[in-house]
């Protein structure tokens, strides 16, 4: 790695253990219903918001209620949002003409943005109007990461309580997380990137003449209010196509990090959250470390495999093949990001459930895509997305225990409650249904002909973006491959089957462990209780992730990106 690598990732690592400290006390006050700096502003806000739509703040709900109010909004935003694509064409605000959404790909669009994925199989500026981006999408951008939010607060307190029946009121848990953590940050937000040339209007596209006489249409509209939230909400789509290699996106260097650093600033404070709520911060920490730790490791390999670039690259000057590409690959990167901004911004991005991009992740070297899709295939609990990658972590951290407890021959414990037969086999339902859908729908599409219409490359190359697509969509990340033609009736049906099982067949096992937690007494720790704070528990928690994802994906992984290394190494 090169100096300027290394200290770029110094300094984010510092601001975003700091930012996870602020962060992660201010949500610790907002989910416990402490007073907060914010509430003579936002307190009657939503005390009105509940006397307009019925619903008694002080009513908490079991499991089973907290997770059918869950699915009901979900199932409403996805027919909202698929009846507005439709119906688009016939509304205002919508000066560049754009006609109604085709149905598969409404539908596709409504499944993406409502469980928080926000893969986009279209041109967004050619495809949406400016009222679907603002009332459709963007609004999907705050409710689903709230949902998220809602899902993770709900487990922490299955943990935290005992002999409860509830585990909280999924609207007050909604509300307060749009209201109190998303909204006020995203407005903030927007006016920084606005202020950095992040456009901002709702004008029609504007056509100039280039210096070689060509006509170029240029789109435009809502930008910046949806560029803040798709990151601090890790959505993940954008206003562009480019998404954030685009300079309407993100024009200068302050914006690129101000933007990565909102990507993991929720996942960050949700683990200093946890650490507050069940009353042990050095629990936070611990999950924050192991969740850095991977980060790290991610970061630094990828950067490294990018700077060496490709071993193949034509000389050129004789047009043979060099040792190695001259400064690193910088194919589909942007030249004011560089390698080093371009591979920590797709780390990050694929470490959370966020599918923004500032480079093109099917140019990367087949190693450094790898380990891009390699963190979202691990369960995106590498800090995650907001919400999800507190609760799929902490899955993970019951699975270690129970497997720390096989060892010793003792019934397992985790913050005081014993991890008994009912929450293993949940745990296990919920590390088991990803990558079944992932594996399970890459076969389907790599034999059928209208799977293999979808890949653009062949041979392994081609493996890989179909195995990331349907990674990235049952992994609920939303970034694309590329070399992929996902604008088909068959991708557009079967990615959103991977992004409704992934979020919604993980979520409901989750909330069932919440309200068997909740139920359960605090069992007193003793001489004999398993650590689960500090290094130990850490590199075990380390070692579970890593070998149960390479368990589960290592052949394909073989027949794919390690396969087209071994070919680019012989020169084929």
């Amino acid at each position: 790695m090169t100096t300027q690598a290394i200290l770029q990732l110094v300094l984010y690592v510092a601001a975003l253990a700091l930012l996870a400290k602020l962060l992660g006390g201010y949500l610790a006050r907002v989910f416990s219903g402490e007073r907060t700096f914010a509430d003579p502003v936002l307190a009657p806000v939503e005390r009105t918001i509940y006397r307009l739509t019925g619903v008694d703040p002080q009513r908490e709900m079991p499991w089973t209620t907290y997770a059918f109010a869950l699915l009901a909004f979900s199932l409403f935003s996805v027919l909202a949002l698929y009846l507005l694509q439709r119906v688009q064409g016939s509304l205002p605000l919508n000066p560049a003409g754009q006609g109604n959404v085709p149905p598969h790909l409404a539908f596709n669009t409504a499944v993406s943005f409502t469980t928080n994925t926000n893969w986009q199989s279209y041109l967004p500026e050619a495809t949406v109007s400016h009222l679907t981006q603002m009332a459709g999408l963007t609004v999907q951008n705050f409710v689903s990461a709230a949902a998220g939010i809602a899902i993770a607060v709900a487990l922490v307190r299955g943990l935290a309580r005992h002999s409860a029946k509830a585990i909280g009121n999924f609207w007050v848990d909604l509300t307060r997380a749009v209201l109190w953590v998303l909204l006020p940050v995203a407005f903030v937000l927007a006016l920084i990137f606005v202020s950095q040339g992040v456009v901002q209007n709702l004008d029609a596209p504007r056509q100039i003449t280039t210096l070689p006489g060509e006509v170029q249409t240029i789109a435009q509209g809502p930008v910046a209010s949806q560029e803040a939230i798709k990151m601090f909400g890790t959505n993940g789509g954008g206003f562009f196509n480019a998404n954030s290699a685009h300079p309407f996106e993100n024009p200068t260097p302050l914006t690129n990090l101000l933007q990565m650093l909102t990507i993991f600033a929720i996942p960050a404070g949700l683990t200093a959250m946890f650490g507050r709520m069940v009353g042990n911060p050095r629990q936070g920490w611990t999950v924050f470390g192991v969740m850095l730790a991977l980060f790290l490791v991610g970061a630094v390999l990828t950067t490294v495999f990018e700077q060496q670039g490709n071993p193949r690259f034509p000389d050129a000057v004789d047009q043979r093949a060099s040792a190695s590409q001259a400064g690193g690959n910088m194919e589909g990167k942007e030249t004011r990001f560089g390698i080093s901004a371009s591979a920590l911004f797709a780390t990050i991005t694929t470490a959370a459930s966020c599918g923004a991009v500032n480079a093109m992740h099917d140019a990367f070297t087949p190693l450094g895509g790898l380990v891009l899709l390699n963190n979202i295939a691990v369960g995106e609990v590498i800090f995650g997305g907001v919400g999800a990658g507190l609760y799929g972590f902490l899955i993970f951290a019951m699975l270690a225990v129970f497997i720390a407890g096989l060892m010793v021959g003792r019934t397992p414990e985790y913050i005081g409650k014993k991890i008994e037969p009912r929450e293993m086999t949940f745990v296990t339902l919920t590390i088991l249904v990803v990558p079944l859908l992932i594996l399970g729908l890459t076969a389907i599409a790599l034999v059928t002909e209208r799977g293999l219409l979808g890949p653009l490359n062949p041979g392994p190359h081609g493996l890989t973006e179909v195995l990331y697509a349907y990674t990235s969509g049952a992994g609920n990340n939303g970034s694309a491959f590329a070399g992929l033609n996902a604008n088909s009736n068959f991708y557009a049906t079967t990615l959103g089957i991977a992004m409704l099982g992934g979020r919604f067949l993980m979520i409901v096992p989750i909330l069932a462990v919440a309200g068997s937690l909740a139920a359960k007494k605090r069992v007193a720790a003793t001489a004999g209780t398993f650590p689960t704070t500090g290094l130990l528990f850490g590199g075990l928690l380390c070692g579970v992730i890593l070998i149960v994802a390479a368990l589960t994906f290592f052949p394909a992984y073989a027949l794919g990106p390690i396969v087209e290394h071994l070919m680019l190494r012989a020169g084929s």
